[in-house]
């Protein structure tokens, strides 16, 4: 992946777009808040990220997260 990506396709191209690219710390707190949202269907930002990104990449997504908080934890 290089800057110009978008959509990362991999778990260390993701934790690059959230940590460098958008100097995001993924804390504890962080992480819970997006996972909360994230795997909220209901939830505005949920439905928006799945109509840009997909459904697939949305479930990836949440794993990502979810493997940022077992590498914290």
């Amino acid at each position: 992946m290089n800057d110009d990506s978008v959509i990362p396709a991999s778990y260390d191209q993701w934790r690059h777009c959230i940590e460098v690219l958008g100097r995001i710390r993924l804390t504890p707190t962080y992480i819970k808040e997006r996972l909360t949202e994230l795997q909220d269907d209901k939830h505005v930002a949920t439905k928006e990220f799945a109509k840009l990104y997909g459904d697939d990449h949305l479930k990836r997504t949440i794993g990502w997260f979810r493997r940022a908080a077992d590498e914290i934890s």
